[in-house]
């Protein structure tokens, strides 16, 4: 049996918003990411108050997540909808 379907896997990575770290531990990642990292999460963006007339800028934490997806795709030599053109 001749393998004709081999889908590849692809890591969608996302970031949550930058707030407070104060108020990070609580961050979900949106549905079907899972968190990666811990905690705070990390202190590597900034966020923005805006008092009046100014914006303040603050360094802020966020959280890194990631969700496994399988792409459908032929073997080589192999098309169509059902992989079955050589």
């Amino acid at each position: 049996q001749v393998k004709k379907q081999c889908d590849q896997k692809l890591l969608i990575r996302v970031k949550t918003k930058c707030v407070p770290c104060s108020l990070n531990l609580d961050t979900q990642c949106p549905a079907g990411y899972t968190k990666i990292t811990n905690g705070t999460g990390t202190p590597d963006c900034r966020y923005y108050l805006e008092i009046k007339t100014h914006t303040l800028s603050f360094p802020g934490c966020r959280h890194r997540c990631v969700k496994e997806f399988e792409q459908p795709e032929c073997c080589q030599g192999h098309w169509g909808p059902d992989c079955m053109g050589k």
